[in-house]
């Protein structure tokens, strides 16, 4: 037999409400469509769904075999029929499953919009994704092009540099090679003379009469005496110490910085300059020094330091008299030497590169005294500063016209200027020279001060 529709329960069922989920006689499907409530569903011909076995069979309640689930419990949020009703279900608030299935089906398909436009969203993420790994594969294949380039370039900026640095360095030997090839046969030539000297001055001695050896005598001491007096250095020129500095910056090379340095510079003493303001002159337990300025063998600054640098400050009458100085190494090929002298006097300054002297060493150093100040005052005359007094004397040695002792106010006479009264000095920012002369007594002195 056909069900019967769930609504009237008076026609056979026509139709099946797929929200629902009800069977609905012509009458019932009609009136469904046009509640409010129920407008939206959606309703097809039992013959048309896809289940009709199912849609024609009751759904039974699993407490109740007998009975179906035509009702549901809103506290427990489930179907229930008849029996459950008057049962565990009893003053729980309930309703036909046809007026309750609207709010909840409008609640399914608002989560189920959502659901929807999570799955929209999700799609278009994954295809973005895909686009993404396609775009980060070509952005890779771009960036590894740009590499391999950079890389290829590199490699042959290094290789290029490589190329100058063993240029460098082969240029660097065969300088050092001729330098002391030039040394060598400077000092063989300089050897083989004075072998010949010898040789022949000792078989002058040995076989040579009295008066062969008086004759010629005067020639041999000549020969040798001129031999002796050759200079020549007791060092090779040149050393052996090339150095590569893998730290060091070597500029742009084919658009690359690189770095490595062979360090080509050979210091020459006889290049090596000294320089400072008073050189040769400095003062008694005041702190004063110079510079010493290396170069290379082309005359060109150094610019690195660590050379063997030797002072050495001796006093000329007190042997046991030397200054200790400070050398300073400012690590771009000057050097700072700094000293202190105790005792004034002369003293001789020696200053060594590698064990030779450099351009002005040795020289001669003059320590003076201690700074004296001056006792007297910066006047015109004597006769002004001592507040006219006529027997005063100044200790320029100098005169007045009209018989006054003591010089200046611009008259004729020494220094005519003005001048220190203690010693004459014209300069007024200068050293006291001492006392007056000697030949002034000391009853007829005034030294005259600051009225």
């Amino acid at each position: 037999a056909a069900a019967g529709c769930d609504l009237c329960a008076d026609g056979a069922a026509a139709g099946r409400c797929l929200t629902c989920g009800v069977r609905l006689c012509p009458f019932c499907c009609r009136a469904h469509r046009r509640q409010k409530k129920t407008a939206s569903h959606a309703v097809t011909e039992l013959e048309n769904t896809k289940d009709c076995s199912q849609a024609r069979k009751p759904l039974l309640c699993p407490s109740h075999p007998m009975e179906e689930l035509r009702l549901f419990c809103e506290q427990c949020d489930q179907p229930v029929c008849q029996e459950c009703v008057l049962g565990r279900h009893r003053q729980h608030p309930y309703d036909l499953t046809s007026n309750v299935i609207h709010r909840h089906g409008d609640a399914l398909r608002k989560l189920l919009k959502n659901t929807q436009q999570h799955m929209d969203t999700l799609e278009d993420v994954l295809s973005q994704i895909d686009k993404m790994g396609s775009a980060v594969c070509s952005r890779a294949e771009a960036v590894a092009t740009e590499i391999c380039l950079f890389a290829s370039g590199y490699v042959r900026a290094i290789e290029e540099h490589q190329d100058q640095l063993l240029k460098q360095l082969e240029d660097l030997k065969v300088q050092k090679e001729n330098l002391l090839h030039l040394q060598k046969a400077q000092l063989q030539q300089l050897l083989l003379d004075m072998r010949t000297g010898v040789e022949f001055t000792e078989h002058l001695l040995m076989s040579g009469s009295d008066l062969e050896i008086l004759i010629t005598k005067g020639v041999v001491l000549s020969r040798l005496t001129k031999l002796n007096s050759i200079s020549y250095s007791t060092h090779p020129s040149v050393d052996d110490r090339i150095q590569f500095c893998p730290q060091e910056r070597a500029g742009q090379c084919c658009g690359y910085e690189v770095f490595g340095a062979v360090l080509n510079k050979v210091v020459d003493p006889a290049r090596c300059t000294l320089h400072g303001e008073d050189l040769h002159s400095a003062r008694q337990n005041q702190r004063t020094g110079f510079t010493l300025l290396c170069n290379d063998t082309t005359g060109e600054r150094m610019g690195q330091g660590g050379e063997a640098v030797r002072v050495t400050i001796t006093h000329k009458d007190k042997r046991n008299c030397a200054v200790k100085p400070t050398v300073c190494d400012n690590g771009d090929g000057t050097y700072c030497i700094s000293y202190s002298p105790e005792e004034p006097g002369l003293y001789a300054v020696c200053v060594c590169v590698k064990g030779q002297h450099v351009q002005g060493s040795p020289f001669t150093l003059m320590v003076k005294h201690k700074f004296r100040e001056h006792q007297g005052v910066f006047h015109c005359c004597t006769f002004c500063s001592s507040g006219g007094q006529k027997a005063a004397r100044c200790a320029c040695g100098g005169t007045m016209p009209g018989g006054y002792q003591g010089c200046g106010h611009g008259h004729k006479g020494h220094p005519g200027c003005h001048h220190w009264s203690c010693c004459g000095q014209v300069k007024e920012n200068s050293e006291c020279l001492g006392g007056p002369p000697s030949d002034t007594s000391a009853r007829s002195l005034l030294r005259t001060v600051a009225l």
